[in-house]
C-alpha cells in the first residue's frame, strides 16, 4: 500500500520546513486584509509561520511577515499567533 504524502510547507522566519499542519497560515487577501488562515482554504497569498511564541515575536520585531506578505501587518494579528500557540 502506498504512503500518503505529507505535505511541507516553509516557515517565512525560520526557513525550515515543517509539515503543513505544524503552520499556521497568514494570508493577505484580494480586498488587503490580512487574515489568520486556520483552515488552509482562504484566497489570497499565503506565508507560514512555525507555531513558537518566540518566532512569532521574532517576526513582529523584524517586520519579516510584512515583507512576506507586502503589507503591514497590524498587532492585533500578532496577538491573535500568539493567543494560538
Amino acid at each position: 500500500m502506498k504512503e500518503k504524502k505529507i505535505p511541507l510547507r516553509k516557515c517565512v522566519i525560520t526557513n525550515e520546513q515543517h509539515p503543513k499542519s505544524e503552520l499556521i497560515r497568514v494570508v493577505r487577501t484580494p480586498e488587503k486584509e490580512v487574515v489568520i488562515d486556520l483552515t488552509g482554504k482562504v484566497r489570497g497569498h499565503g506565508a507560514y509561520v512555525c507555531k513558537d511564541k518566540k518566532v512569532i515575536e521574532l517576526a513582529q520585531k523584524k517586520k519579516t511577515l510584512d515583507r512576506a506578505l507586502e503589507i503591514a501587518i497590524p498587532d492585533e494579528i500578532y496577538d491573535e499567533l500568539k493567543k494560538l500557540v
